[in-house]
C-alpha cells in the first residue's frame, strides 16, 4: 500500500476511507437536560460506533448539538449506523437519566434527521492508489503464471 494509505481501515479484501461530518439535535434543542448528561455521552457514541465496525475520529458535544466525524464501513449506510447510534444512545438516556423502565419505547430524546457530509480526499493519494492497484494486480497474475 502507498504511505498515504498505511493506517486505513480494512475489510477482507478491501481498503477503505469513508469519513462523514454529522450533525444531530436533541428534540426542541434541550439544552438543559442535554448538559446534565453530555459528560457521558462521548463513551457511549463510542461503544456504539464500535459496534457497527465504525470509528468516531472526531466529536464534540455542544451545548445543544453533536458533531461527529465518523468513518463508517462500505458495507453499512450511514443512515443504518446514524439510526442504531441516536437510537440505542436514546434508550440508554432513558434507562438512566428520565426513570424509565427497562422496556422504554416512548419518547425519542433526538429530534428526527440529521446532517451528514462526505470528508473528501486529496486527488493524488487517490492516483497514487490507483497506480498501486495496477501494479499490483500485474504482480499477481505474474505469480500465476509461474
Amino acid at each position: 500500500m502507498p504511505d498515504g494509505f498505511a493506517g486505513r481501515l480494512r475489510l477482507n479484501h478491501t481498503r477503505w476511507e469513508c469519513k462523514y461530518h454529522i450533525v444531530f439535535i436533541p428534540k426542541y434543542r434541550k439544552k438543559r437536560v442535554f448538559g446534565e448528561i453530555r459528560k457521558e455521552l462521548g463513551s457511549v457514541f463510542h461503544q456504539l460506533a464500535r459496534q457497527r465496525e465504525s470509528l468516531i475520529e472526531e466529536g464534540h458535544l455542544m451545548p445543544d448539538h453533536v458533531h461527529m466525524m465518523i468513518s463508517i464501513p462500505p458495507k453499512y449506510a450511514v443512515a443504518q449506523v446514524i439510526r442504531f447510534i441516536k437510537g440505542k444512545s436514546a434508550i440508554h438516556i432513558a434507562r438512566h437519566y428520565s426513570g424509565r423502565g427497562r422496556n422504554y419505547v416512548g419518547q425519542h430524546f433526538w429530534a428526527r434527521g440529521y446532517f451528514a457530509s462526505t470528508v473528501g480526499r486529496d486527488e493524488e493519494v487517490i492516483r497514487s492508489y490507483i497506480r498501486h492497484q495496477e501494479q499490483e494486480d500485474r504482480r499477481i497474475d505474474q505469480l500465476k503464471l509461474i
